[in-house]
């Protein structure tokens, strides 16, 4: 068997979700059209990677957005030699050339396709991305189509994506939730020129891509002139405009360790989720160490928190609406113990059982 996934060239909740699969199956080669091993999880170094003709570019490998119009071709050429494949994909693995059976793990139907302005943000009726989006667009919905079709089974990370798998491709999925990976007994490393800001914790916090659909500059701007800080990991397209506009009591950490991520979540008061999530693994990273989220009332937290227990939503992805939240929040109004039970649910070790046996179950209908 192998495990396909679109590229690994970043820090997100997809590549985590690869890394589990690749612990589940050690063996199992991973087959991806970029791989980029400075910009993703060091862990992929341990792992037998195969890739696209595109990974010859380097250009590509730091901003594979920049391959869109490649991909799909890149995507049919790259061979799969496998019995079964896993494909984790949110819009180019599913159609890498296999003769095997394929079980697609969905993080949700490409969303530059199917959910183009939300992907690019409020100006993207007048972008030149939006633009050459359109043109491309016949091509590639074709492209996706026959890729999603040519599939044995569907797995959606989610409610949400489940739903819009049935919109998009007219295919029934089940829900498999990626699980959370933290470790809250390794080792915390403070982040350098952050320690007199982060001081002994009780900062608000945003583990977040820097990108237009995740609302970031709203949370960001709803800080400003709170006597409350803000520390936001990830990076991202926006980063530069991000680190110009933000008040002096939020701080952009960018790219960091594992370990200084521990070092963030362990000291924070709390967790904002302003964005639109397929999945939103975040809330979730934030329970595993007792803490809270105020995150958006959509998507996949509707399937992660629970409202009163784990976290509080709020209705729309406004600095006003963030603001508010925050000015309420009391952190003695939680119990991290009940936040703690309550992620157990989304354990590694329940997520492996369940793709183990779904795996198995293909490998029996291809030789019964």
């Amino acid at each position: 068997m192998a495990i396909a996934h679109d590229y690994l060239t970043q820090r997100g909740g997809a590549e985590r979700v690869v890394l589990a699969m690749h612990r589940a199956f050690p063996d199992a080669t991973i087959y991806t059209t970029l791989y980029d091993p400075d910009g993703t999880f060091p862990e992929f170094r341990s792992a037998r990677i195969v890739t696209s003709a595109l990974n010859r570019f380097a250009v590509l490998r730091r901003h594979h957005r920049a391959a869109l119009p490649l991909l799909a071709t890149a995507a049919s050429a790259l061979s799969v030699p496998a019995d079964v494949v896993i494909a984790s994909t949110s819009g180019w693995a599913h159609g890498f050339a296999t003769e095997g059976k394929v079980l697609v793990y969905c993080h949700s139907p490409a969303r530059w396709l199917y959910l183009a302005e939300q992907y690019l943000g409020r100006a993207a009726r007048r972008s030149v991305q939006r633009a050459a989006l359109a043109a491309l667009k016949p091509h590639l919905v074709r492209w996706d189509r026959r890729a999603a079709w040519g599939a044995r089974r569907y797995l959606a990370n989610s409610t949400v994506v489940r739903d819009r798998i049935a919109r998009v491709y007219g295919v029934e999925a089940d829900i498999l939730h990626p699980p959370h990976s933290v470790d809250v007994t390794g080792r915390r490393d403070p982040m350098c020129e952050l320690e007199d800001f982060v001081g002994d914790g009780g900062h608000f916090l945003i583990v977040s891509r820097l990108l237009p659909y995740k609302n970031v500059d709203r949370a960001i701007e709803a800080f400003r002139g709170l006597d409350e800080r803000l520390l936001v990991v990830g990076t991202g397209p926006l980063a530069r405009a991000l680190q110009a506009a933000r008040p002096s009591n939020v701080r952009l950490a960018g790219l960091v360790t594992d370990a200084q991520m521990r070092w963030a979540y362990a000291s924070a008061k709390a967790l904002i989720a302003p964005s639109h999530e397929d999945f939103g693994i975040t809330p979730l990273e934030a329970g595993a160490w007792g803490k809270p989220t105020i995150a958006l009332h959509a998507g996949g937290y509707l399937d992660t928190i629970a409202e009163g227990v784990t976290g509080t939503f709020i209705e729309r992805p406004t600095s006003e609406a963030i603001r508010e939240a925050v000015l309420a929040f009391r952190e003695e109004d939680w119990d991290a113990l009940a936040i703690r039970e309550h992620v157990h649910r989304f354990s590694e070790e329940r997520f492996r059982e369940r793709l183990c046996a779904e795996v198995d179950a293909m490998a029996r209908r291809r030789t019964g």
